[in-house]
């Protein structure tokens, strides 16, 4: 990876790319503070072709990436500082996913709408995109089944890599995996979250690979299944002994933890 980041060093086009995913690599084991450094080169890179689109694409995938850290205040301004970047699809679709995760529900409806409004034949946004935000809005309002429902249009498309994402992430089943969770529901999360660990090809470096260690965690002590239970948050913390300590959704997985002691 070093090897390909320095090839790229000073070359458009390449430099911020390569920038924005060893981000995601940092993020991947929890070394946000990295991440977030690799992050503001990668828009830097981008800024310096001329391309503020892209630059706001770099900005909007950091943002998204500490909303599901936990890292809300954060979110919530990288999100902001992306549409500044640029008011292009991309961003605005990783931007509105951004802000329901955090659960902006009035910002992510404008945003929405937007994209609905504006592209309204583009199925990638309305079979993969709108369905997803819809569902992450529908989570944060404790309403399980209700993003189940939102997800179905997704589920033939999740396995997939969808623009604007850097890798697939296979947010459909991540985020269904959670209304799981939210409804109680711990074998079926626990067929969710599988299949991030399961197509390691798809989801690479994307912070929810990391993740899913510790969603299946939570899902396996929702079934009352303890060894199980343990053996995914010891996955999860080995994964990221060396991440920054104070990650919200890490301290709250060594508490987890704890409490199976």
């Amino acid at each position: 990876m070093q090897q390909q980041v320095s090839w790229a060093a000073g070359k458009h086009g390449e430099e911020d790319l390569l920038l924005s995913s060893k981000s995601d690599t940092e993020a991947y084991y929890g070394r946000l503070d990295k991440a977030r450094d690799f992050s503001r080169q990668a828009v830097e890179s981008a800024l310096r072709a001329d391309s503020r689109e892209i630059a706001g694409l770099w900005k909007a995938n950091a943002a998204l990436r500490d909303a599901e850290l936990g890292e809300t205040s954060s979110a919530r301004q990288g999100a902001k500082a992306a549409l500044g970047f640029s008011s292009g699809r991309d961003v605005k679709t990783m931007a509105a996913l951004t802000m329901a995760r955090i659960g902006d529900a009035s910002q992510t409806k404008v945003l929405a709408e937007e994209l609905q409004r504006n592209y309204p034949n583009n199925n990638l946004i309305k079979l993969y995109w709108l369905p997803t935000i819809n569902a992450a809005l529908q989570l944060q309002a404790n309403n399980s089944s209700a993003a189940v429902r939102e997800l179905e249009t997704a589920a033939p498309y999740e396995l997939g890599d969808p623009p604007p994402m850097q890798t697939g992430m296979l947010y459909p089943a991540y985020l269904r995996g959670q209304a799981y969770l939210l409804a109680k529901d711990g074998s079926a999360a626990v067929v969710e979250f599988d299949k991030l660990l399961n197509h390691r090809s798809v989801v690479l470096n994307s912070v929810t690979g990391a993740l899913a260690h510790l969603q299946l965690a939570r899902a396996y002590a929702i079934q009352g299944d303890t060894a199980k239970a343990k053996a995914a948050y010891q996955d999860f913390l080995t994964l990221w002994k060396d991440a920054d300590p104070d990650i919200p959704i890490l301290k709250q997985a060594k508490a987890e933890y704890t409490k199976l002691q």
